[in-house]
């Protein structure tokens, strides 16, 4: 009867490497290794064929730090929520005129931008209020 391969003996794939080199990056970044170590490791990661292999690689070091979230574009509080309104409301507006616009013009013929005088000055007062700082995360 065959026995089950254990966890530290199954083999592991490139995404499985992968990770694990992407965790040593983010190390390297928080200065726990220096970059000759790291280029070692990474090495060993790509050569790794099992996971012990991969345990090995990375068992001196604290767990790995979490790779970043997506950065957010607006803040969870209500001018974040005020914002993203705000910017909805102006898409759909603008490409609203735009499309009848863009519709006049292929139909009647060298009809002038009117579209723009909707859609630049509300779409500079939103940009105004993100450039100083209404909605916009702190980094």
């Amino acid at each position: 009867m065959n026995e089950p391969v254990r966890q530290h003996d199954l083999r592991v794939s490139d995404a499985e490497r992968s990770v694990v080199a992407s965790g040593l990056q983010r190390a390297h970044d928080a200065g726990q290794l220096d970059l000759s170590e790291f280029d070692e490791r990474v090495r060993d990661v790509w050569a790794a064929r099992t996971r012990g292999d991969l345990d090995r690689v990375t068992a001196d070091l604290p767990p790995l730090p979490a790779p970043p979230g997506p950065r957010k574009a607006f803040t969870d509080d209500d001018a974040g929520g005020a914002m993203k309104v705000l910017l909805i409301i102006w898409f759909c507006l603008s490409l609203v005129n735009l499309t009848v616009w863009g519709i006049l013009e292929s139909t009647v013929g060298d009809i002038h931008p009117w579209w723009l005088y909707v859609a630049l000055p509300p779409g500079a007062v939103l940009g105004t209020l993100y450039a100083i700082g209404i909605g916009r995360p702190r980094s």
